[in-house]
């Protein structure tokens, strides 16, 4: 009683009810939300701190910047799910908020797209070394099959395709990455395709604020050769994974193509299959399947192609009740 109580009281007031009402649009961070509410930073930061005590926001830092997101947990998602529906619809002041918000996410997408631009070059350039992504895509949505996915994480997200592609699958979706420039885009992408149950967060894929055995489906797409440790990812893919949760890998089978370091800041030139099922094993995964996908007659700049390997594993249960005993110990 006294936790409704309290987040009623912090729902009761006309500015944080204009937060809740264009949270409800996407995730936004101070500079944004105090542009679209006309209000000074100070003001906003107060009535957002109040919201998250109450547990009707929650805070994801990222770098120098903290992202806003409406509670999606329990509880509290019901409560704001209830505020929201509530507001009026033709309210003249939330709807001058709405269009604010339209501006600032046209200013968002000009700055992604400007990265992805920049950035486009480097990216075909790999393209054209391998098999057409859409073929890799329907292979692994093959894997998939019919799986049942409450939680889909995604490592190294990216520019979020992987979100795209596997999130309207999922009850819940969560992608992680480094770079913030890429995160811009990935969140870009998700509300273009009004995929409010994805989200990116800046993290690392060794060591993720996500509860162990929660996930149901982890994908790792062209993200361990950009890795120090690959098996440290793979081991916290296990962690996270319930059993009989599904990991996909997606990579590169060995090859010598030395200037993928060079100019594209690979740290390894490939993965075997005996490599990825020691690892996997090593992590308590059950390898599956382990299938190499080569572009036919490929010509390119370097004279060669890349085959792409897609491992599939799933997470043993005798790994799980390894870690509930470590748990109580």
């Amino acid at each position: 009683m006294e936790g409704l109580l309290a987040a009623l009281k912090a729902a009761a007031e006309e500015t944080r009810l204009r937060l809740l009402a264009v949270l409800n649009y996407g995730e936004l961070t101070v500079t944004e939300l105090t542009h679209i509410l006309g209000q000074s930073q100070p003001r906003v930061s107060r009535h957002l701190k109040l919201l998250t005590d109450a547990g009707l926001v929650s805070r994801y830092p990222e770098g120098s910047w903290v992202f806003y997101r409406l509670s999606d947990k329990g509880r509290s998602a019901g409560i704001v799910n209830a505020v929201v529906s509530m507001l009026p619809g033709d309210d003249l002041i939330l709807q001058r908020d709405y269009d604010r918000f339209l501006q600032v996410q046209t200013n968002r997408s000009e700055k992604a797209q400007d990265y992805f631009s920049e950035n486009a070059g480097n990216w075909e350039t790999l393209r054209n070394l391998h098999i057409a992504d859409s073929k890799i895509e329907a292979k692994m949505l093959k894997m998939l099959g019919d799986k049942q996915v409450n939680e889909f994480v995604d490592f190294g997200t990216g520019s979020g395709r992987m979100l795209e592609l596997f999130g309207p699958r999922a009850k819940k979706a969560i992608g992680f990455d480094l770079n913030a420039e890429m995160l811009a885009l990935a969140r870009m992408r998700l509300e273009a395709q009004s995929l409010a149950n994805c989200q990116v967060r800046l993290g690392d894929v060794t060591l993720l604020p996500l509860e162990s055995a929660s996930a149901d489906l982890v994908v790792m797409h062209q993200l361990l050769h950009f890795l120090d440790d690959p098996a440290a990812a793979i081991a916290e893919a296990s962690r996270i994974l319930a059993p009989n949760g599904l990991l996909l890998v997606v990579d590169f089978a060995p090859h010598d193509m030395e200037s993928l370091r060079e100019q594209h800041e690979h740290r390894r030139l490939g993965f075997s299959k005996a490599e990825i099922t020691k690892i996997f094993d090593d992590a308590g995964i059950e390898a599956h399947d382990c299938v190499d996908l080569v572009r036919r007659g490929a010509k390119s700049s370097l004279s060669e192609s890349l085959t792409v390997t897609i491992w599939s594993g799933v997470k043993s249960n005798v790994s799980v009740l390894n870690l509930d005993k470590q748990n109580r110990q």
